[in-house]
């Protein structure tokens, strides 16, 4: 059999690697395309995924992402119709869900927030399976495209699956120059500014000003786009460190006493890690953020004054690791009978 995985942001290939593996393992071949958006090339090179890059995001006009798509879909197609998939994997990729309909390949959608808009109806509407944590209510997915006779809904966090096998790096935090037995170390992800789901937030910028000035802080930000890369380096303040290039952030996370981010899978990373984690996302919460910032687990920030500022002793490491095979026979179950 052969399957096709579209990567379109930096989280994808981290979430989709355990299924790629076992694709393969089942003795699959598989085509990884992806476009240039972020870190998620960079994350596809990091991780060892031998992947095709085809175009790159539309930014965040609405005109530029969908020439971005139609551009994008035109150019894929070619190198998708060659390699023919019996079936087409995604994490919310449009481009996929167009192909995947004018090629009639089955196609099978992961996803974990109900509120992304016309995208993500596009795509579970033209998906013939729909995988989603189980703490999203049904009825805002049939709202958002995806019917009920579709969904496979799993335990858990997407998270609990693809670091199921995670053991943190020590050297990650070390090649950025981090001493972890005296520096408070804070993992910031600013937000998707760029995505269709995307609400003005001024409490970033406070959180980096307190960050940039508080004592015994190293503060790693792994930035979503060169001009939020460029924002925190003129800050010049030598406890904001940015990475030069796509870095294990898993690591840095599990070694992090705070993390505090306006995008859910950072956050959510955290939580399956068992780090202290701070929300500043301020969009619309879907059903995954609202069932874990009840039970506590993740925390919303109203001012960046109230970041507790302060070392841990409470190890780390997957506190809920799933066998990603769940994923995979999920996505099966997408094939014709």
């Amino acid at each position: 059999m052969k399957v096709w995985f579209d990567c379109t942001a930096a989280a994808h290939p981290v979430v989709l690697r355990p299924v790629i593996e076992r694709f393969r393992q089942r003795g699959d071949e598989v085509l990884v395309t992806a476009r240039e958006n972020g870190e998620t090339v960079g994350n596809l090179e990091r991780l060892g995924i031998d992947h095709l890059v085809v175009g790159e995001h539309g930014g965040a006009g609405k005109f530029g992402k969908a020439w971005a798509l139609a551009n994008r879909s035109a150019r894929l197609a070619r190198p998708v119709w060659k390699f023919r998939p019996d079936l087409a994997v995604a994490h919310g990729s449009v481009d996929l869900a167009v192909l995947s309909r004018a090629f009639y390949i089955p196609s099978a959608q992961m996803q974990d927030y109900e509120y992304a808009g016309l995208q993500r109806k596009i795509a579970w509407r033209v998906a013939r399976r729909v995988l989603v944590p189980d703490s999203i209510p049904v009825d805002r997915l049939e709202k958002a495209g995806a019917k009920e006779r579709k969904l496979v809904r799993f335990p858990g966090l997407k998270e609990d699956y693809y670091l199921f096998d995670f053991e943190p790096d020590p050297t990650v935090p070390e090649e950025l120059g981090i001493d972890l037995e005296r520096a408070i170390l804070v993992i910031v992800r600013p937000p998707p500014e760029t995505a269709a789901y995307h609400a003005e937030n001024p409490l970033y910028d406070q959180v980096i000003d307190r960050l940039a000035t508080a004592d015994g802080v190293s503060a790693v930000i792994i930035p979503r786009t060169e001009a939020q890369r460029e924002r925190a380096r003129s800050k010049n303040s030598p406890n904001l460190i940015v990475p030069e290039r796509a870095i294990d952030a898993q690591s840095l996370i599990a070694f992090a006493d705070l993390v505090v981010s306006a995008g859910g899978t950072m956050n959510r990373e955290a939580v399956a890690l068992g780090t202290p984690v701070y929300t500043t996302f301020a969009g619309k919460m879907g059903g995954v953020d609202e069932a874990l910032i009840g039970d506590g687990q993740l925390k919303e920030l109203g001012r960046a004054e109230d970041l507790p500022l302060v070392k841990r002793t409470a190890p780390t490491g997957p506190k809920n690791p799933r066998d990603p095979d769940l994923l995979v026979q999920g996505m099966l179950s997408a094939l014709p009978a």
